[in-house]
């Protein structure tokens, strides 16, 4: 698998306080915080890397977490085995939902742009692919902010947030949506549409013009899964289809990996942690799930099937485009 690479340019704006010191004036003690935290960068930059590989990459400091990048892009040089190498090293990785934002760059909350500790289903898909993709810290970085975002332009308005018609589309460069192929002719397909506009508003504070859009998206059938599950590669991406009063939408995402056996599993991060299981597995545990609900009289969302994107061959990662000045006219 071949891999091309954008010159690494992180365009996120760097916020440095200490240049506004006057020359006469004694510099400032630095945080509690940050003293710490430099101690503890040092350490994690000359810790064995025997120390390090011992490690779920949730525990790991940032400086480690670059320095395992690096030696499993050394170690596994295929892009599908490495993504499921780095996703199984994040096994058991306390799950958090509604984890990252824009901050410090936008201020709408204080959720920061990653998260090694914790993770959500996307922003545990997002991250494994974002590693597999680079050989340091810094470009772990840059790739995560080219996946999260529309054309890599960081902010809430342009953050990739309904899976099917925003991170699908967005990450085309990625993977490909090969659901109908995988369903067949007489496949089912649901139509979905959205307002990023109001969503925006509601959600984030945020007001932007974005016209309101439809889409009609294909999707394998739950009880077809185990029929096409031999077509699935290591790497690909999962879309968990729910459904709920008439409406379907893509609840929940995750990886295909392998087992011992060749069998597929589903790798993903939902409560309480990141987990490894079958499709059998998962779709049992929903109709458990379903089956609570409807004991207790509860309107709960239903599983309906699958959505699969192709972990591309030839991936060609994207440049990001230009970072808009806050405020100003494109281009001023």
């Amino acid at each position: 698998m071949r891999l091309a690479r954008a010159p690494i340019a992180l365009l996120i704006p760097t916020l440095i306080a200490l240049l506004s010191a006057g020359c006469a004036t004694p510099p400032a003690a630095p945080p509690a915080a940050v003293a710490a935290a430099v101690p503890a960068a040092q350490a994690a930059a000359t810790e064995p890397l025997e120390t390090i590989l011992a490690k779920p990459l949730y525990r790991m400091h940032p400086v480690e977490a670059g320095r395992y990048i690096a030696w499993v892009h050394e170690a596994e040089p295929d892009l599908r085995k490495r993504i499921a190498a780095i996703a199984r090293k994040n096994l058991g990785q306390p799950y958090r939902l509604n984890l990252l934002g824009e901050f410090p760059y936008q201020v709408h909350d204080d959720l920061p742009m990653y998260s090694l500790d914790h993770s959500d289903c996307v922003v545990f898909a997002e991250h494994t692919y974002a590693m597999a993709l680079s050989q340091s810290w810094d470009e772990f970085f840059w790739m995560l902010q080219r996946i999260r975002y529309r054309d890599g332009i960081v902010g809430v308005a342009t953050r990739n947030h309904y899976t099917e018609m925003d991170w699908n589309v967005a990450n085309r460069w990625l993977v490909t949506d090969v659901s109908a192929e995988l369903a067949g002719p007489d496949g089912p397909a649901y139509t979905m549409t959205i307002d990023r506009a109001r969503f925006l508003k509601t959600r984030h504070h945020t007001d932007a013009s974005i016209p309101v859009e439809t889409s009609t998206q294909a999707y394998v059938p739950k009880d077809r899964v185990a029929a096409i599950a031999s077509q699935l590669r290591e790497g690909d991406l999962v879309n968990v289809i729910s459904t709920r009063d008439g409406q379907y939408w893509a609840s929940h995402v995750g990886l295909v990996v392998l087992g011992p056996d060749g069998e597929r599993h589903f790798l993903h991060s939902s409560d309480p942690q990141v987990r490894e299981e079958t499709f059998e597995s998962y779709i049992a545990r929903a109709a458990a799930r379903e089956e609570r609900n409807r004991q207790a009289g509860k309107n709960g969302q239903v599983l309906a099937g699958f959505k699969f994107l192709r972990l591309n061959d030839d991936i060609v990662v994207p440049p990001m485009a230009p970072q808009p000045r806050p405020g100003h006219p494109a281009g001023v």
